[in-house]
């Protein structure tokens, strides 16, 4: 320790310190946690508390003092009543999503730690332990502290577990460095530290996980500590929520097999588009996608034909409409009725991109009759519907739009003209793409067993 115990005093923050605050007993529903680490500071030997310290508080004597205690047989009801989304699954394993907006296994329900037989909840609140904990010392004791309550959580791409913040008062949670710049004087763009993950960890490390010590002191890191002299609004600072990434901007939300299935159920046909461009190396992975669709005979029977530019994609409509103009009259359909049908395909002639996906016979087998060359084709045309389902559902996870259009297939001539397309290339449709104007309508859920038959 240097100076006055809060870091080197000639370069400030350079050193830190961390320990386990002996002496407090087995947390028992309905203890006093401010009473219990107040004597704990009072015993003979303590270090005692500073102003500028953090408290770092394991969750689980939080949760004990609350009476946040089941029996283990109601552990899978518990998780069930504490998680609001299953972010992944494997076999047994949960990662979800709790009450609180923490993304954790199995809610954070927790058999360690605990009597035999019985399992722990996270706390009601965290943060407003931490605020109780923080105005409790402050009243006991007369020091300002900072107080962080923990929790462990596994992470994304690495192995082991840590200790993060759960609830918060008193600390800057987050260092927001952006728009400063480093030794070389390049700036800082993106950086934004975790101070109440990184404290939460230094304290686990003196506390372990089985050794009795829930309590630990960190000390020559006040900087992050707020006053309390109400210049922060209640003086308490940013809760431990200000870690937990929105939905919006969180690149992980969800484990492979659900993410697949949310990609799925969020596509929909998007009729109304933004004048926002569309990045076509987006559109070029969907189409990546596209082409892992199972197909006959090891055959590629897809093609997209991309129409990024408006004046190709003006040329296009314009003849397809005058063609179905064309078909119309001569059904003998009025030109009110003309009009009406024409419009319908607006959701083409204003979407910023147009794909035109295509059925090609490469590979198909001939045969001597009708019936087995009708069933070859159908085979490549259901290859090709799969290939634009995955489509349409890539575009999805793209974050883009898109609306399945039929009408290609009605002018296929036309297209092919206009477009300057093979002869055995068969126009199936084509796909508006664009970035969706409003969010999607929600649509009824569909049972499965609607459309399951039995045999």
């Amino acid at each position: 320790m240097h100076g006055d115990g809060r870091g080197d005093s000639s370069v400030p923050g350079t050193s830190y310190e961390v320990w386990a605050l002996p002496g407090i007993p087995e947390v028992q529903p309905g203890d006093d946690l401010v009473g219990l680490i107040v004597d704990a500071n009072a015993a003979p030997g303590a270090r005692g508390l500073m102003d500028g310290d953090v408290l770092v508080v394991t969750s689980k004597i939080v949760s004990k003092a609350e009476g946040r205690i089941m029996q283990a047989d109601d552990r899978e009801a518990a998780i069930d009543a504490e998680t609001v989304r299953v972010v992944a699954r494997r076999g047994p394993a949960r990662i979800v999503e709790s009450r609180h907006g923490f993304v954790m296994a199995a809610a954070g329900v927790d058999a360690s730690n605990t009597p035999k037989g019985t399992v722990l909840l996270l706390p009601e609140d965290p943060d407003a332990t931490a605020r109780q904990v923080r105005d409790g010392v402050r009243d006991a004791l007369g020091v300002t502290v900072g107080v962080v309550v923990t929790d462990t959580f596994g992470r994304p791409w690495r192995e082991g577990q840590t200790d993060v913040a759960i609830g918060a008062a008193g600390v800057r949670v987050l260092d927001d460095l952006r728009g400063s710049v480093d030794m070389y004087g390049n700036p800082l763009g993106v950086t934004v530290t975790a101070v109440g993950d990184e404290l939460a960890a230094a304290g686990e490390l003196v506390k372990g996980k089985a050794g009795g010590l829930p309590v630990a002191v960190v000390r020559g890191l006040s900087r992050h500590v707020l006053p309390a002299d109400g210049q922060h609004g209640d003086g308490h600072g940013a809760t431990a929520r200000a870690l937990v990434r929105d939905a919006a901007n969180d690149m992980f939300r969800l484990g492979t097999s659900e993410a697949v299935r949310e990609a799925v159920q969020l596509r929909r046909t998007v009729r109304e588009f933004t004048a926002d461009p569309v990045d076509g190396q987006a559109v070029r992975r969907a189409v990546a996608a596209a082409v892992t669709a199972p197909a006959p005979h090891h055959t590629t029977p897809w093609r997209f034909v991309l129409l990024e530019s408006a004046e190709s994609r003006t040329r296009l409509l314009d003849a397809m409409r005058d063609a179905w103009i064309a078909d119309l009259r001569g059904d003998g359909k009025s030109e009110q009725s003309i009009a009406k049908r024409v419009r319908r395909g607006d959701v083409l002639l204003n979407a910023p991109c147009l794909a035109v996906p295509c059925l090609v016979m490469d590979g198909s087998h001939t045969y001597p009759d009708d019936r087995r060359n009708a069933a070859e084709r159908e085979m490549f045309v259901v290859a090709t519907g799969a290939g634009i389902q995955n489509f349409l559902v890539a575009l999805a996870g793209e974050r883009l739009g898109s609306a399945w259009i039929s009408s290609t297939m009605f002018c296929r001539d036309v297209v092919r003209e206009v477009l300057d397309l093979p002869g055995d290339w068969d126009p199936m449709g084509a796909v508006a793409i664009g970035h969706p104007a409003a969010p999607p309508r929600q649509r009824p859920a569909r049972s499965a067993a609607d459309f399951v038959v039995e045999r």
